[in-house]
């Protein structure tokens, strides 16, 4: 048996059609519910470790975050945050976590 696996791509897919309002706020945490919770799931198990600690941050704040606080904006941050390198990971992961949801 084969362990379920959430590639950069998936995650990208699943937020640009939040983005282009194509699925609303729930279904986009329905998502990563399913998605991220299993603790078998691989996540971004072909990506480099820093894009695979951006892709559990952003699938753990958008599993966890209130319907109601997810801002328009996140989506612009978040991918910046998959396109993160070393020198600016705590940066553009500070600006999704504070930026993309509002308080």
């Amino acid at each position: 048996m084969t362990q379920p696996i959430v590639t950069k791509k998936q995650l990208i897919e699943i937020l640009t059609q939040w983005q282009q309002q194509k699925i609303n706020n729930e279904q986009l945490q329905d998502w990563m519910v399913t998605h991220f919770d299993p603790p078998e799931t691989l996540i971004g198990e072909d990506e480099p470790e820093l894009i695979q600690e951006a892709m559990h941050v952003i699938m753990n704040e958008y599993e966890l975050a209130k319907l109601d606080k997810f801002k328009p904006e996140g989506y612009q941050y978040a991918m910046q945050f998959l396109q993160c390198t070393e020198d600016n990971f705590v940066q553009v992961r500070q600006q999704f976590i504070h930026q993309g949801f509002s308080d």
